[in-house]
């Protein structure tokens, strides 16, 4: 069912604020901050800073990965009560690899309107200053903390012809590095640090070469990893099928779909596959 998202009904507002700069906060924003009635943000104290520096004065409601799944039938009581609800998190966009996903999709159930604000986020300038081929991509976010789900993870990702995007804290961008390159081989990659702050860096090679450099300085600031696509020809051969299938349905595909395309790329008949892949789970 589509819904005009201006209709003059109170809505839900996704506002994104700055990821460092803060001339980067665009006046849609700002006005939309003026506008709603109640913030739902992931640390209050950091929203508190950001609102005194606009010298704006909301109420604020504590929401994140801990509590959202309580908060989100807050969020419908208060548009129920014809209030506009903003939702902001601690830098970027809401619900990019941070909270926010429980609440829209719980207001949407209820036939609120949901409008999302353009505005700051890591991934995209991070892609443009890549030097990587930018279309297509694929977003990912972290990576699992534990190494051997992290190269699961990889070993899932490595036949994508696209670039591919993570996000990975300071702590782990070495190790997540050597995964990828255990997994990916030593294809050439681009790493952000601190995108839109003061000491702002782009580091560009190979995954080894890159590294090599990071190795031997102080790791500070969060990380965006752009990494190329998989240039060479897929052979399915030496994928599983159950890899293969999953390949197809990670890129939005049913599993319905995903089972007529590999048993086309492998020449063979669907209920083939279909009995190989039930087998082997």
């Amino acid at each position: 069912m589509s819904q005009k998202s201006y209709d003059g009904s109170n809505a839900l507002y996704l506002i994104p604020t700055p990821i460092g700069n803060f001339d980067d906060m665009t006046l849609r924003s700002i006005e939309t901050l003026k506008l709603v009635d109640v913030l739902f943000c992931e640390d209050t104290r950091i929203t508190k800073q950001m609102l005194s520096r606009l010298e704006i004065n909301k109420k604020l409601v504590s929401s994140n990965d801990h509590n959202e799944e309580s908060t989100k039938s807050l969020a419908v009581q208060y548009l129920e009560e014809g209030k506009n609800v903003g939702i902001v998190t601690d830098r970027g966009t809401p619900i990019i690899s941070d909270p926010g996903y429980k609440i829209v999709e719980e207001v949407i159930k209820k036939g609120y309107n949901v409008i999302p604000l353009p505005g700051a986020n890591a991934l995209i300038p991070a892609l443009i200053s890549s030097g990587l081929n930018p279309s297509p991509f694929m977003f990912y976010g972290f990576l699992n903390a534990k190494k051997s789900k992290r190269e699961k993870e990889l070993e899932n990702l490595k036949n994508y012809p696209v670039t591919i995007i993570f996000y990975e804290a300071p702590h782990r961008i070495i190790e997540m590095l050597e995964s990828l390159k255990n997994i990916f081989g030593d294809r050439k990659v681009a790493i952000a640090r601190e995108i839109s702050k003061m000491y702002e860096e782009i580091y560009r090679g190979t995954i080894s070469e890159v590294i090599d450099e990071l190795s031997s300085q102080e790791i500070r600031g969060e990380f965006v990893v752009v990494v190329e696509g998989n240039t060479k020809k897929v052979n399915f051969d030496d994928m599983t099928i159950e890899e293969h299938i999953n390949m197809y349905i990670e890129e939005g595909l049913s599993e319905k779909d995903a089972l007529k395309k590999v048993a086309k790329d492998r020449n063979t008949t669907k209920s083939e596959i279909y009995k190989a892949y039930h087998i082997g789970k």
